[in-house]
């Protein structure tokens, strides 16, 4: 039977086809608006398939590019709930393959459209060859920590204060996507160490250990939000050695606010 589906966005469709019914979903070729919205959605719940993504590498690469979406897509790869892999070829129209359907995806602005069809075997036929095409297509290799590690590892060597406010100006950013500046992780893991009186040297030794960028980079994103005036350092001396930099929030703007606040006028001072 072929029937049309109308939806306000993928997790509709995601439910009107597939939610409860599958173990195992393909989704091959998806826009990456769609590979988002399929991140968000099966990270947020427990009643999806594990789906397997065949998916462009460039596309791929810019989505990946979102620390938010990419830290989210890391933890459902380590919980086996999400396989990427590159696309060899494209396809005519972003598909979503599972053993009892298959969904035809058109994207508009306001809603997504699909043909679904759940005729034995047709849906037999499209399952396997994209399961042989899976299976030969080489894996996508993503660099991001898993968001919850990299929570994790902050709570112990940070501290659980630090990581409330990382988490905090995480949901303002993602709350704010697309507008969200210059407020990338790393940028983000020194304003909250800021925030928290916490040494220069333990938040990029921190973030080079679990993946997030390496001590220089934090050393150099250190050196320009100084020279913004966003953050501040004070030398702590120590036993042997140059003394330690403790950082601190510079801009007036910035003092006494709490993280979704500071994520917000950070980003305006960055503008």
């Amino acid at each position: 039977m072929v029937s049309n589906l109308l939806e306000a966005d993928v997790e509709n469709i995601l439910d009107a086809a597939f939610a409860g019914d599958d173990e195992a979903l393909f989704v091959v070729d998806p826009a990456a608006e769609t590979i988002v919205s399929l991140v968000e959605a099966a990270s947020d719940r427990d009643d999806l398939p594990e789906m397997s993504m065949l998916v462009d590498e460039q596309a791929l690469k810019d989505v990946m590019e979102d620390f938010l979406v990419a830290s989210k897509a890391a933890d459902l790869v380590d919980q086996g709930a999400l396989d990427l892999r590159v696309l060899g070829e494209a396809v005519d129209n972003a598909l979503f393959v599972s053993p009892s359907r298959v969904v035809v995806l058109v994207s508009t602005t306001d809603h997504v459209a699909a043909l679904a069809s759940d005729d034995g075997e047709f849906v037999d036929a499209v399952f396997e060859t994209h399961s042989e095409a899976f299976a030969d297509a080489e894996p996508y290799a993503l660099r991001t920590p898993a968001i919850s590690r990299v929570r994790e590892t902050m709570d112990a060597e940070i501290g659980a204060a630090t990581r409330e406010d990382f988490d905090a100006m995480l949901a303002a950013m993602d709350a704010a996507r697309g507008d969200g500046g210059d407020l990338d992780e790393v940028t983000v893991s020194l304003l909250v160490a800021a925030k928290n009186d916490v040494l220069l040297y333990d938040i990029s030794k921190w973030g080079e250990d679990v993946g997030i960028a390496s001590k220089a980079t934090f050393s150099r994103t250190k050196t320009r939000l100084e020279d913004l005036g966003v953050i501040d350092t004070e030398k702590v001396p120590i036993d042997v050695g140059r003394p330690r930099l403790r950082l601190k929030l510079g801009d007036e703007r910035l003092h006494d606010l709490d993280a979704s606040a500071l994520a917000v006028e950070a980003a305006d001072l960055l503008a």
